[in-house]
């Protein structure tokens, strides 16, 4: 069977993807990285995507591979800045082609304020509701039965209970504030954060499954299958170290306090990330598998699915 590919939009040369590929690789995904600059050339529609830029030859007799799967990335700019970043309003119209044709999106801080803005929300820039470091992230009930954030509530309640990814969990697994933490004595998701934009209004459709005091909206879901985070599990706590000493002093933070505080959590950090991963690439799985069979494989444009028809509304 063929690998479902999942492509990844790097928005931002210092916020790469980090450790989603290595996880989604071993998942049984095919995972793409493309530079938003080439994103209208490797990703033209969700029925085509191309290895390298057909335009300059570099893909010359590669057959296109249609798109089971959208990671939006971060990157310090809003989700509209299209002078800073012409590949924006393409960027937006895969995002809600996807939401469409129900193809499955993660969007990550930028990501998913884009899919925010995309479906209704409000972002807002500075909005006051600033985050760096290694962050605690509280899921709500609602995360307790979601297939991205259900298999990290059991985590959270029995951390040695092995849950495979995206399977259900048991609803009541999710911490809101203020209850008690689960055995392994963490509250709440440690999670890797760097923004000062935010979501402050959620889509009228969302349902909301993450929060914390510093920033109510952490996760979000709209439709079946697409999911703004505020948060970066991509990304490995130990590269705080490697941030802007000075510019985090701008903003009041120490990093070498972020950073010593960040080792301390990383593997929490690692074994509730890399389940996330493994949850998306569950729901990738899981509706090619249901969408056209176990031991099939589509054309470009074959199933309406992946119908461009939606690109540009």
């Amino acid at each position: 069977m063929t690998r479902p590919t999942v492509v990844l939009v790097q928005n931002s040369p210092t916020s790469g993807p980090g450790r989603l590929p290595g996880w989604l690789t071993e998942a049984g995904i095919d995972a793409r990285v493309v530079q938003g600059a080439e994103l209208a050339a490797r990703v033209p529609g969700l029925g085509a995507a191309f290895s390298g830029d057909p335009a300059t030859g570099t893909a010359s007799g590669e057959r296109p591979t249609p798109v089971d799967g959208l990671v939006l990335l971060g990157g310090g700019l809003l989700p509209d800045e299209d002078e800073r970043a012409p590949w924006l309003p393409h960027e937006r119209r895969l995002a809600g082609a996807a939401l469409a044709a129900g193809v499955p999106v993660l969007g990550i801080c930028l990501g998913g304020q884009l899919l925010a803005h995309v479906t209704g929300g409000q972002v807002t820039a500075r909005s006051g509701e600033t985050e760096k470091g290694l962050c605690t992230v509280r899921l709500l009930p609602a995360a307790g039965d979601d297939p991205l954030l259900g298999p990290l509530a059991a985590l959270l309640a029995d951390p040695s209970a092995g849950q495979p990814a995206g399977q259900p969990a048991d609803p009541s697994a999710g911490q809101p504030a203020g209850q008690p933490a689960g055995p392994s004595g963490i509250d709440g998701l440690r999670m890797v954060e760097s923004h000062v934009d935010s979501i402050t209004g959620l889509p009228p459709q969302a349902v909301h499954l993450a929060t914390n005091d510093a920033c109510r909206v952490q996760a979000f879901r709209v439709g079946d299958a697409a999911w703004g985070l505020q948060f970066h599990p991509e990304a490995d706590p130990a590269r705080i170290g490697t941030w802007d000493a000075e510019e985090l002093a701008k903003l009041g933070f120490d990093r070498d306090a972020l950073h010593a505080a960040a080792l301390e959590g990383a593997a929490e950090n690692e074994a509730q990330a890399r389940a996330l991963a493994d949850a998306f690439a569950a729901v990738v799985h899981r509706r090619c598998e249901h969408d056209f069979g176990p031991h099939s494989r589509r054309e470009p444009g074959q199933n309406h699915a992946h119908n461009d028809a939606g690109v540009g509304r």
